[in-house]
């Protein structure tokens, strides 16, 4: 496998090679900004490009806006992020479009083996994830939930709300008084801090929030295959 290295670090750069050499890849480049990585892989196509988010010339994150571009102009080579922390806006950004792409974090990174293995599955097609960063995700996709403040019950009058159902007919099915699924109605509308205008159907705008709610939220398969830990 054809592989290039893109890291501002020429010591962690001449480290990996070595190690990676040893596994099997063939390392065909080293660069040490975005603009010599986008030169490089446009000159050579190489299979892998192995890249530092944090790089020159910015020291920003000109290593995601190059493995971006790379992914659209030139989608036979696949990318491999690597970054001292967990980022998930700049992770979302990246796997917006699955296969061949990775996102790893450096510190743990503790086993050649595993890590030879993330970068082979990442070449093959697969989406490699950091596992800190899916439970990142995850765990930011509850805290935007906004029917996260509603209890179980007012849940339930939601999803029949958005079936269609009228407040007799809701009652009907939860075996409740309409005079209670009214007060459920009133609840969910304020605790879901809809639009007061009356030009406004606020059921209609609560029915928009719970169907954009419950769009599947991201999942390990989704996001990718995670990387195996060492």
């Amino acid at each position: 496998m054809r592989v290039i290295l893109a890291d501002d670090a020429v010591l962690v750069r001449e480290g990996l090679a070595r190690l990676l050499t040893e596994q099997g890849f063939d390392i065909v480049a080293q660069v040490g900004d975005a603009n010599q990585l986008l030169a490089r892989v446009a000159e050579l196509q190489p299979d892998l490009a192995v890249i530092d988010i944090r790089m020159p010339p910015n020291h920003s994150t000109d290593g995601l806006l190059a493995a971006q571009q790379i992914r659209t102009q030139h989608p036979q080579t696949a990318t491999l992020i690597l970054s001292q922390y967990v980022e998930p806006d700049y992770a979302l950004k990246l796997t917006t479009k699955p296969g061949h792409v990775g996102y790893l974090l450096k510190d743990r990174i503790v086993d050649i083996h595993s890590f030879a293995d993330a970068l082979r599955r990442v070449a093959a097609g697969e989406t490699v994830i950091e596992p800190m960063l899916v439970d990142e995700l995850l765990r930011q996709h509850r805290i935007h939930d906004p029917l996260a403040r509603l209890s179980t019950r007012e849940r339930d009058v939601l999803a029949l709300i958005a079936q269609g159902r009228t407040d007799r007919g809701i009652a009907n099915e939860l075996f409740v008084t309409r005079k209670t699924v009214e007060a459920h109605v009133r609840s969910i509308l304020r605790k879901l801090d809809l639009p007061r205008d009356a030009s406004e159907n606020r059921r209609v705008h609560a029915v928009l929030q719970y169907l954009r709610s419950n769009t599947p939220a991201p999942t390990t398969d989704e996001l990718g295959s995670t990387a195996r830990e060492a």
